[in-house]
């Protein structure tokens, strides 16, 4: 997985956190598969189309929290992670 100090575009712009869509229980072969990025101050009450349930690993980067519902809309339980 990336540090969470590495975490930019190729333009060198911050992302607050990327979510994977595969994981590993090797941590050398976790972060794979699918990329989804959250740029800083994004608001997402809803999963884009098909991430739903999907997520397996994250990394959030410095300086950024991401916060997360177990169901839609911001609703259920939630939980909040940083780097």
């Amino acid at each position: 997985c990336p540090a969470p100090s590495s975490l930019r575009t190729p333009n060198g712009t911050r992302i607050c956190a990327q979510l994977y869509s595969d994981n590993s229980p090797y941590y050398d072969q976790c972060c794979a598969g699918e990329v989804l990025v959250v740029d800083p101050g994004d608001d997402v009450p809803y999963m884009p189309h098909g991430w739903a349930a999907r997520i397996s690993s994250l990394v959030v980067g410095t300086r950024c929290d991401l916060t997360v519902w177990s169901r839609s809309g911001k609703k259920g339980k939630s939980r909040r992670f940083g780097a």
